[in-house]
């Protein structure tokens, strides 16, 4: 399995989502679900199987959180290499396709932005994929789940944690 880089924020984000959920919220559904039971016939009892249901995914959604935890560690951005994409960089591309500058932060798992000014986008994405490692001035071609990209590294900014 893969290792992936995410920041002791982004870990203790994760952390507090998971334990909010079988805190907070499962006990809650639990509760609502006993309600439910207490009304009689759970054959016809449709608020019965709505929080059955809800039950379910919220163990769903726990799982998946925990299963991407274990797949993490803590990386220290200021113990990256200097002058390369790597995990915690900031890199302003520009897509040789339609000549637009781009800018992407790479995060780990729970970190991740698409709304920002600077796109921040998983390391273990295809485009970070085919930009990590590279320098400025390097010309890329990127596999993505739609054809292929083509860039030029034209800035890195290195983050410091």
């Amino acid at each position: 399995m893969d290792r992936h880089p995410i920041s002791q924020e982004g870990y203790d984000k994760l952390r507090e989502e998971i334990r909010h959920l079988e805190n907070e919220v499962l006990p809650d559904i639990a509760q609502r679900i006993a309600d439910a039971r207490a009304e009689g016939d759970l054959k016809e009892n449709a608020e019965y199987h709505a929080q059955r249901e809800a039950q379910g995914m919220t163990n769903l959604k726990i799982s998946k959180l925990k299963s991407k935890l274990a797949s993490c560690y803590i990386a220290d951005k200021s113990s990256m290499p200097k002058g390369q994409v790597t995990y915690g960089s900031v890199v302003t591309v520009k897509n040789l396709d339609d000549g637009l500058d781009e800018k992407y932060e790479f995060v780990g798992p729970g970190e991740e932005d698409y709304m920002g000014e600077v796109m921040k986008i998983l390391t273990s994405s295809p485009l970070a994929q085919g930009l990590l490692n590279k320098k400025v001035g390097d010309k890329v071609e990127v596999d993505v789940p739609s054809g292929k990209l083509h860039f030029e590294v034209l800035e890195i900014e290195d983050m410091e944690d």
